[in-house]
């Protein structure tokens, strides 16, 4: 059984109000008057080059190394190359392979392109790294990117960010957008699991068995301060619809309690049950293999509720 974690993360604009979030995240200074606030640090940047199309004309070559622009921002002056310049029309395309991205409240990326002169760039974003998104522009002061302003949905995960710059600037040694980092925003960690894996057919009682896998999640949990834990139960169209909805219920609590006394009831954790029976399937219940796959549990790890208070507050 294939067990798909799929994990994102929050980056938002820091305000006065990091002392609310959890001692993982990391502020990042952007310039003398702006900074970047980043719940949960360092694992919150695309990690892997997809590809690099140099564009023309090219920048100087020691501007062309790409994997400057992978993992936390390190842009410490115009002159030392610690960031990737892309050309002229050139594309450079990264990936998240220990996290993700999601259209959820706030801004959702943050692209940190450096230099004295800020390169406009279009962002396109991926599921897949085939199938393409428009996800806005960057261009002067603005590197941000809110996935809301282009009406993307919000239940759709995105691996990919692809940069295009719009030739603003050619004339340099360090033509095109100069890219230090791309950091993802909204902390999620979502595990899915076949209920098989967690309940015995047509119960709502854990089964010792699936400690092992609830105990590796609690591992990973452990490693913020402090998260939300969303826990959404969802069984196939067979029975009653209202007997569906009641099991995947209890299902939920279940898998909520097992981890409460896991974690040893620690309070920064917060606890958000969604039990959807039969009305949310993955494929349609067409045959035996279809529904096993609907009968699931999806556990989701959030950053704490403080920190979507504190965006009404901004």
């Amino acid at each position: 059984m294939r067990i798909l974690f799929l994990i994102f993360f929050l980056v938002i604009i820091s305000g006065n109000n990091n002392y609310l979030f959890s001692q993982t995240g990391e502020t990042y200074v952007i310039n003398r008057n702006e900074s970047v606030y980043i719940p949960l640090g360092k694992i919150s940047f695309a990690d892997s080059i997809v590809n690099f199309k140099l564009g023309k004309p090219a920048p100087y070559k020691k501007y062309q190394n790409s994997s400057q622009a992978l993992n936390e921002p390190n842009y410490r002056s115009y002159d030392k190359p610690d960031y990737v310049s892309i050309g002229c029309k050139g594309t450079l395309t990264v990936a998240f392979t220990d996290n993700g991205f999601m259209n959820l409240k706030g801004n959702d990326l943050y692209i940190f392109e450096v230099g004295p002169s800020k390169e406009a760039a279009r962002i396109e974003i991926s599921e897949n790294g085939k199938d393409w998104i428009f996800a806005g522009n960057i261009s002067g002061g603005k590197s941000i990117i809110d996935l809301e302003d282009q009406n993307i949905s919000t239940k759709n995960v995105f691996y990919f960010v692809r940069i295009i710059d719009q030739k603003a600037v050619c004339r340099s040694k360090t033509a095109g957008a100069d890219i230090d980092a791309i950091g993802a925003i909204n902390c999620v960690i979502r595990l899915t699991l076949n209920t098989e894996l967690l309940f015995k057919f047509d119960e709502y009682n854990i089964q010792k068995s699936a400690d092992s896998i609830l105990l590796n999640l609690t591992n990973t949990i452990q490693k913020f301060d402090k998260a939300t834990i969303l826990i959404d139960g969802h069984t196939d169209s067979d029975g009653n619809e209202s007997y569906n909805l009641d099991l995947s219920s209890k299902r939920c609590h279940s898998v909520a309690n097992r981890l409460k006394t896991l974690l040893q009831n620690n309070s920064n954790y917060d606890y958000l049950n969604n039990s959807y029976g039969e009305s949310k399937p993955r494929v349609t219940n067409s045959s035996d293999h279809n529904k096993q796959l609907n009968r699931r549990v999806e556990i989701t790890i959030l950053p704490p509720l403080s920190y979507y208070e504190s965006l009404n507050e901004n």
